[in-house]
């Protein structure tokens, strides 16, 4: 059973100029003490290809947490163009927001980011330089997957435990993408 619980992200902002900041309302309930801070990171998926374009645009420590219900906006500045690959700028990725106790990341909510342009004219013939002042971000707010990873929160530095999925998240076809992961619930 997990110590922390995510109970809402509400995203901020949003849809917004590409170049804006990212913005999280993050609520997350502490249910027992905590002997270390939380490590929040903020992951810009720069290509499906390769994880070598991936950006780490914050990473923060929160702490010392109290029992009960936490809240915290959590900001990150836009990734740099100049890393992602250039057929990669425009169209869909991945923003990960990640949590870590003890260096053990035990949560990971993605959010489809589609990146365009307004205008309708730029949409339908795209220009083959991109017009980054023009250039917009939508992130799909409503459908996050959350990923939980089981750890040992007495030790986080054991082996983990082994994931265990139910009938009902395979039913509604929550499949796990990294290996000993259980998607286990949409935030809404």
């Amino acid at each position: 059973m997990s110590v922390v619980n995510i109970t809402q992200v509400q995203v901020l902002d949003n849809p917004t100029h590409f170049s804006n900041p990212y913005q999280f309302e993050i609520t997350f309930e502490c249910i027992a003490p905590l002997t270390a801070d939380l490590e929040w990171k903020i992951i810009y998926v720069g290509s499906a290809d390769s994880n070598a374009h991936d950006q780490e645009l914050e990473s923060i420590m929160v702490g010392p947490v109290p029992i009960g219900v936490n809240k915290f906006i959590f900001q990150a500045d836009a990734p740099r163009l100049e890393l992602i690959p250039h057929n990669d700028i425009v169209g869909v990725t991945v923003i990960l927001i990640t949590c870590s106790y003890m260096g053990r990341e035990f949560v990971r909510i993605g959010y489809y980011v589609n990146n365009d342009y307004l205008d309708e004219e730029l949409r339908a013939n795209p220009p083959e330089n991109i017009v980054y002042e023009k250039l917009y971000r939508n992130i799909l707010a409503e459908k996050p997957r959350v990923t939980r990873f089981p750890i040992n929160w007495d030790n986080p530095a054991e082996e983990e435990m082994p994931p265990v999925q139910t009938e009902e998240e395979v039913s509604r076809g929550f499949v796990n993408q990294i290996p000993g992961t259980v998607d286990t619930m949409m935030l809404g």
